[in-house]
């Protein structure tokens, strides 16, 4: 099959399933790539060939599929059917798969990193004229990183790299000061990733920076870029009242909820949310506070919508806990009518009546935190990780009352 009628193809079975509440099945489909690969053939018939529809995720998507890859497989090959039976005898199904990684530097482990966030973590350190070797000599501030002892010397008066650092850089001082962004005995640009985030760990040592502002300041400038590539600097310890920081990759919990919210979002057929998300996405790391003002919006923005779709009128000026009440009530979220004998009934409507709670929460959590309040010059506002908190519980909520919803609406058109 040709790549533009295979693409074609796709684009109808996404709009199916979105259209059949089948929303993680037309995610997949919409965001990874597809290709057509015969895999058969059959001359039954007069002949026909077997081709595989394969989509291709990235590794961490595909092992969180789990036993759910079965059943989506199942729906695309289905939709795919539907279109492309009128037009031709062969046989489609859908399949699943992990996508190749390519790299072939991955036994050093040193691709985590990418060049371009290295080079703007450096030219950041440059614009901003950092002494990266801090209250240290860079003999001293090196040899926690390095055995000079074993590296060679650029300089022939000297047996190894301690010796003409020391000459060129404290007892001559004629080499520029960030010399050693391009020197290869350092590979900090092209060397393994822990390499690269060790060092800026040890740029922001207590020993090496003993101002604890300026400290944090400069891991706030690293994760910045780190962020975007699923890496970050954070706190271990506390050394005299400083912060030690050591390194770690992110669980992505925050780009899953995000994910699930823009199903929601398709699924309703809701241009504002989507706009919501987008900077849900864009802020959860890079500035938490509007990520959880945000999380409190795109809750309203689901309400009116639903509500909106349902006929149910409501003002301007009702607030939050007013919408979702009012939510609650057209979807009958909480069920009074539950059996006291039915095993764990207490339990359900807890949850329930939890689960809506989560609003009311968010919403105090965003007047204490969040955007829309000026701050005094010594207030400190929630870190990344609240953040996903306020995210990943508006996603939630929204997820469990668009399920509801969309069950409402099959019910009466039966």
């Amino acid at each position: 099959m040709e790549n533009a009628a295979l693409e074609e193809a796709i684009a109808t079975v996404h709009a199916l399933l979105s259209s059949e509440g089948m929303t993680e099945a037309a995610a997949l489909v919409r965001t990874y790539p597809a290709r057509a690969v015969q895999t058969g053939y059959d001359n039954w018939n007069g002949g026909t060939k077997i081709w595989q529809v394969q989509i291709s995720v990235p590794a961490g998507e595909f092992a969180r599929l789990g036993t759910r890859k079965s059943q989506l497989e199942e729906q695309i090959s289905a939709r795919i059917k539907t279109v492309l039976e009128s037009d031709t005898q062969d046989w489609y199904t859908a399949k699943i798969l992990p996508e190749r990684d390519r790299r072939r530097d991955w036994r050093a482990g040193n691709s985590g990193i990418t060049r371009d966030v290295r080079n703007n973590i450096l030219d950041g350190l440059r614009l901003e004229q950092v002494v990266w070797n801090g209250a240290l000599d860079e003999v001293e501030f090196l040899s926690r990183l390095y055995d000079l002892q074993t590296l060679p010397s650029h300089d022939n008066r000297f047996k190894d790299a301690a010796g003409d650092i020391w000459q060129h850089r404290v007892n001559n001082d004629d080499w520029d000061q960030d010399w050693i962004f391009s020197d290869e005995r350092f590979p900090l640009k092209d060397g393994p990733s822990e390499q690269f985030l060790r060092f800026l760990c040890e740029v922001a040592h207590p020993i090496v920076r003993p101002d604890r502002e300026e400290a944090v300041k400069l891991v706030s400038h690293f994760n910045e870029q780190l962020r975007q590539i699923g890496w970050e600097i954070y706190e271990v310890e506390r050394i005299a009242g400083r912060p030690r920081f050591s390194f770690r990759a992110i669980t992505n919990g925050g780009g899953r909820a995000v994910l699930r919210a823009k199903n929601v979002a398709e699924a309703l057929d809701a241009g504002w949310m989507a706009k919501e998300i987008e900077r849900l996405e864009n802020s959860i790391d890079r500035d938490p506070a509007l990520a959880i003002g945000t999380a409190k919006e795109l809750i309203e923005t689901c309400c009116k919508t639903i509500l909106t779709k349902r006929g149910v009128t409501f003002t301007k000026s009702e607030d939050l806990g007013e919408l979702t009440k009012k939510l609650t009530k057209e979807l009958r979220l909480v069920p009074e009518g539950i059996s006291e004998e039915a095993k764990g009934a207490e339990n359900i409507k807890l949850v329930l009546r939890n689960l809506t709670q989560l609003t009311n929460n968010l919403a105090q959590l965003r007047g204490l935190y969040g955007t829309g309040h000026g701050r005094d010059g010594g207030h400190r506002g929630l870190q990344p990780r609240h953040a996903r908190l306020a995210v990943a519980s508006a996603v939630a909520f929204i997820d469990f009352v668009s399920e509801t919803y969309r069950q409402r609406e099959s019910t009466k058109a039966e």
